[in-house]
């Protein structure tokens, strides 16, 4: 099959017959105007992980009624950890060590990237060098603390994957934390809880699309798309729609009628991924 455009690089699968369908659509309205090609790029990096997700979608949608691009990067991000004090989080980890130091220590850093742009977190098992030209192996940052590493590595957690057995090592869980996360608080509570020992969490461990399906954006996120859907395949559908957005999008055009057709086969992707990529990603 075709490999995907770098415009659907966020769904990570190969090109369908309807993928295909919309790159034709891309074809017969080039060359794209800038505000056009602004709007996919926000569509390009749409993650239906995020904690708004279905706001972002909505700010994406707006501008593709309006046909005039706004900023919807996320300005601030709320760390606050619920009802959490941090005598129960320090609670989770048990006593000290220095491993445990190290671990909790990387958790920071990946934090802290997303806080502030000058500072960056080293991969300790994500490979990035497929997707990021210039990046480093993973793990290379960590030379003089390779035991720690491996035995951060070594530490597995058994869990489950859209209710199917899988498992995770503690490295891979860090690397794929995201504070922009709809579970982000659960995510802390459950890496914390492995580093004090506890391998086989309560709670499914959410990252990226893994787990998606417990998001409690979910189901307003299928109705999102099915609106999307009704609007440029110009068909009806019994599935739950949302008026309101059919409303913004307006009169149907060639360039809303692609745009509407990437965010949709976009959001339809990410939320069907299948779980078999989560079994053993470790």
């Amino acid at each position: 099959m075709k490999r995907l455009e770098t415009c659907w690089q966020n769904c990570g699968v190969e090109a369908d017959a309807e993928i295909l369908e919309i790159d034709a659509m891309e074809d017969a309205i080039a060359p794209l105007d800038e505000q056009t090609t602004r709007i996919r790029e926000l569509i390009t990096r749409y993650q239906a992980c995020y904690h708004e997700a279905d706001k972002e979608a909505e700010l994406i949608i707006g501008a593709i009624g309006s046909g005039w691009c706004e900023d919807t990067a996320v300005k601030d991000i709320d760390l606050k950890l619920g009802d959490i004090s941090a005598e129960k989080l320090l609670s989770y980890i048990g006593k000290a060590t220095p491993l445990k130091v190290w671990q909790v220590e990387r958790i920071v850093d990946k934090v802290t990237e997303a806080l502030e742009r000058n500072q960056s977190y080293h991969m300790m098992v994500f490979d990035l060098r497929e997707i990021v030209p210039g990046a480093h192996p993973p793990g290379e940052y960590y030379k003089d603390e390779s035991e720690f590493l491996e035995q951060t590595k070594e530490i597995i957690i058994n869990d489950t994957a859209d209710g199917r057995e899988a498992e995770m090592s503690l490295a891979m869980a860090i690397d794929m934390l995201e504070p922009c996360n709809w579970d982000f608080v659960g995510s802390i509570v459950t890496l914390l809880k492995v580093i004090g020992g506890e391998l086989c969490p309560e709670r499914p461990y959410a990252c990226h699309q893994r787990n998606i399906k417990l998001s409690p954006l979910y189901d307003r996120l299928v109705t999102i798309s099915n609106t999307l859907g009704v609007f440029w395949k110009e068909e009806a559908t019994n599935k739950k729609t949302d008026q309101n957005i059919l409303d913004y999008l307006g009169e149907v055009t060639p360039i809303k009628r692609w745009l509407s057709a990437s965010l949709d086969k976009t959001i339809r992707l990410q939320l069907e991924a299948l779980s078999d990529y989560w079994l053993t990603f470790s």
